[in-house]
């Protein structure tokens, strides 16, 4: 498992835009603009989430939950929670 933070996400997949809905104690829930088939609100999430913390998407790996709406994602290299209020 890459070394840094760990992100507890819930995806809401379909949405009309990519957008943080809501941080709540551990989990940040999550708006997805992406179907949830073939991969692509993985591929979305992966995306967004690399925006969000200023880094590559290759740094940015969906640990567990591939096929849930809860997942655990980690960021590779990153340390602290990113800003929450940057969308």
């Amino acid at each position: 498992m890459p070394d840094g933070i760990h992100l507890y996400v819930r995806v809401v997949p379909g949405a009309k835009k990519s957008e943080i809905a809501e941080v709540r104690d551990t989990t940040i829930r999550l708006r997805l603009n992406a179907p949830a088939v073939e991969g692509k609100a993985n591929a979305e999430l992966v995306r967004f989430i690399a925006k969000w913390c200023a880094t590559r998407p290759n740094k940015v790996h969906v640990v567990s939950g591939d096929h849930s709406r809860v997942k655990t994602v980690c960021v590779e290299g990153l340390y602290c929670p990113p800003d929450t209020t940057m969308f």
